[in-house]
């Protein structure tokens, strides 16, 4: 199933990354003094921003891996 889910869904992992990388940008954004009151919201977004980049990251590592794998036994 995962192999399913990462090779024919790859846009998930895409997804997941970008929505990441965004939140990551905007949650570090956040962290200049003149939002100081948006400190806590920053620090989730940097914090979910940051998972998303992991989870994003580590499809596309099993994605290469299966592909190695299928190149292997062709």
């Amino acid at each position: 199933m995962l192999r399913t889910l990462v090779n024919d869904y790859f846009y998930i992992h895409l997804g997941i990354g970008l929505a990441g990388n965004l939140l990551f940008v905007i949650g570090s954004i956040l962290f200049f003094k003149a939002f100081e009151a948006w400190y806590t919201v920053a620090v989730w977004m940097f914090v979910g921003g940051s998972s998303g980049m992991f989870l994003g990251s580590l499809g596309q590592l099993f994605k290469t891996i299966y592909e190695a794998e299928e190149r292997r036994r062709d």
